[in-house]
């Protein structure tokens, strides 16, 4: 069953100075979506694309981001490059609280000015 469905618009060049902040990204992002960039000339894609996809996933759980920290959201590529949503601690708790069993399923792209992510929670 379909609990909820979030999607998320966000422009790739509000990330262009911030991407060599450090402050910036251990704010946001999780050390492992940090860790796992590897190409610096797509940057600014690969953080919007994960900012779209945490508050995509927001939108999904149907509470907002209130209550939780984005960088207890992850967005990490598997072995065959397909992106998998994970959550710890206090987004965690929130997921929990509203669904039992949740398989989270996520969908990213990104075009000129623009990254995209779709996100699906199910039970």
């Amino acid at each position: 069953m379909i609990y909820g469905i979030g999607t998320d618009l966000c422009q790739i060049s509000r990330f262009k100075d911030k991407i060599e902040d450090i402050k910036f990204l251990n704010r946001f992002f999780n050390e492992k979506e940090i860790k796992s960039f590897s190409s610096k000339e797509k940057a600014c894609e690969y953080y919007a694309s994960r900012f779209a996809a945490k508050e995509a996933f927001a939108k999904a759980l149907g509470t907002g981001l209130r209550d939780m920290e984005l960088k207890h959201i992850c967005v990490v590529n598997n072995q065959l490059g397909k992106p998998e949503l994970t959550v710890t601690q206090t987004a965690q708790v929130q997921l929990l609280k509203m669904v039992k069993h949740p398989k989270i399923h996520i969908s990213l792209s990104h075009e000129q000015d623009y990254a995209q992510a779709f996100v699906v929670i199910e039970e």
